[in-house]
Order: C-alpha cells, then structure tokens, then sequence
C-alpha cells in the first residue's frame, strides 16, 4: 500500500491529540535578532510533555490503535526522546511499552523512559542493525512497532508544529526544523507548504550525519554512518526513502552544521535566549550563525527547538568547555 502524508492528516492528527499534548507558545526574542539578523521566533518543544515534540508523533499513531493492538503492547527504538514519548503514550493508554536504546544515549533520558514504566533494552551497535533487533523483537512478541519517525501518523503528529506556528505568526517568512530520522521535517514541511506554500521550509542536520543532504545530492535516499555529536536527537543514519520524497516536494533547503557552531548555538540560546536545549534543538540556530542559513533583518524566521531532555551537568561542560564529555 502506497503510503501518503497530507495537510488533512495533520489537521486530523491535531484533533487526536487535542488535550493531550501542550500547544507551545511561539517566543519572539529580541536579544537573539542582534546576533541572528532576523526577527526570531522559537518554538520551544522542551515546554512540552515529556520534554519534546515527540509525544505529538506517539499519540498520533497510538491513538488510531484498537483495544486488541494496544493489548499487545508497543516497541520501537530511540536514542531517548521517541521512547520517553512512546512510554507515556503506552502510560496513557495502559498499554505494555519495550523500548530499544543505544547504549550510549544520554543517561536522563533512559532513566526518564524507564520512570514511565518503559522496559528498556541497551543495544550496542549501529542503527540498521537496533531496527533489525526491534523488527525481530515484534514480530516474535506480537508487539505493535511504533517507529520513531517512518511512519505517517507519526509524521502527521510532529506536523501539528506547523499548525501551531501559523495560528500564531501567519505572516512567518521561513521555518528551520532540526533534521534526524525525518519524521519532525516531514511533518512540519507539509503543515507550512500544504497552507502556505511560499514561506520556506529549512531542514538542518550535523555534519557527522549527514544522510538527508547526501540524499538530495545523490538523488536517491542514502544512508550515511554517523560520527559523535552532541546533538544525539538528530544523529540518524538511516534515510528513509518516504521521508526523502517529502523532502523533495516540500523542503527548500537541507543544511548541515559543525559541531562548533551547535555549541555556539546552545550558548546563544542559555545566555540570550534563557532557554535550556538540548544539541539537537540548537542546529538551525548554528545554521544562521555559520552562515549555512541566510536571513535578512525583516524576515520572520520560525526556529523549532526539539527538545531540552539533557543532564544539566553535562550542558555546563559543553558550554563552558566547548566539548561533548565521555558518558560514564
């Protein structure tokens, strides 16, 4: 069956989660336009449940589920936002939640996941290999596979972002998404161009993962081994062949930034800013700072802050430090 991501999915998706999910306020900050050269307006998915935008994704899939699949419970992998989303969906619903991590996700968001009442499995190993694992994992256990971000409920669900930022700011020229697995990109480029097909949609990754824009200049979806980065929420491997034909009806641009300027970007928005990100959220700030990302002093620049499920210790030594300490 031929799969289809559409504006009416995302209006649909913003029924289903209704009351369920936080509708983020839209911040203009002045103190960020001096550095940036554009009038800056953040949207802050670390205000939301479960301290990013990925409880929109999770409830938008889990809430379409009968009662005979929830009784089978949930499993997908995560590096740690998707699962502590998916744990709370399962929470919700009352339904059992097996999430497979990387081993060396962030401890906060594995602890936080299993506080959900999650079981978590440790994988040490690549991407391609941890959904190879889960795949098998569902198939012998009867579980309902909520992938992280290749699905069209899922993508439908980050979408309803897009609704948000243009009930609040109309007139908004650009949108920057952070860009891992796709799913958050996928559904905030159709909610933009399917009611406003003029403003331009940004997607930015890190330059250790690269996959989406090798894929826009391989024409084809190509996977791309990813380095360490402190922005772990966006280190995808894996392009999904459904994401990338999003991307290229409705994405104007993918950019990639160095580590250097996330860095940057996630002092920027502690010091001017006053908010608490994680990695991931700050690559369209790096973006606009690098220069990848060009904007001019009266253009409305929507930038989507992913999330802020980071230990605090370890965001004092990358701020203060300018490097990404070794988990213990």
């Amino acid at each position: 069956m031929e799969r289809s991501l559409t504006w009416t999915d995302i209006q649909k998706a913003k029924e289903r989660i209704s009351g369920k999910v936080v509708h983020t306020p839209l911040i203009r900050s002045f103190p960020l336009e001096d550095r940036l050269g554009c009038k800056v307006f953040l949207k802050p998915e670390m205000f939301q449940v479960t301290g990013s935008f990925k409880a929109r994704g999770a409830l938008s899939k889990t809430l379409l589920l009968g009662p005979e699949e929830r009784a089978r419970g949930f499993i997908s992998s995560s590096s740690g936002n998707h699962a502590q989303a998916l744990a709370y969906a399962g929470k919700l619903l009352g339904a059992k939640t097996t999430i497979v991590i990387p081993h060396d996700a962030p401890k906060i968001k594995i602890e936080r996941t299993q506080a959900l009442g999650a079981e978590v499995i440790l994988f040490e190993g690549k991407q391609e290999p941890r959904w190879a694992f889960v795949n098998k994992l569902a198939e012998e256990r009867g579980y309902v596979l909520v992938h992280a971000f290749d699905d069209p409920a899922v993508m439908a669900g980050q979408g309803t972002i897009a609704l948000e930022i243009l009930e609040d700011l109309p007139d908004v020229d650009t949108v920057v998404v952070p860009l891992g697995g796709g799913g958050l990109l996928s559904g905030v480029s159709v909610g933009i161009k399917g009611a406003m097909p003029h403003v331009k949609v940004i997607g930015v990754e890190p330059s250790v993962a690269p996959k989406y824009c090798v894929s826009r200049a391989n024409g084809r979806p190509t996977n791309v081994p990813a380095g360490h980065s402190i922005a772990d929420g966006v280190k995808a491997e894996m392009a999904c062949s459904f994401a990338h034909s999003v991307f290229e009806r409705n994405v104007d641009a993918i950019e990639v930034v160095e580590e250097r300027h996330i860095i940057e970007g996630l002092r920027l928005l502690a010091e001017s800013g006053k908010i608490f990100a994680e990695g991931a959220a700050a690559v369209g700030i790096a973006a606009v700072l690098s220069g990848k990302v060009k904007v001019s002093p009266q253009e409305k620049v929507c930038f989507v802050l992913s999330g802020g499920n980071w230990d605090l210790d370890q965001f004092l030594a990358v701020v203060k430090q300018g490097r990404f300490p070794v988990r213990a």
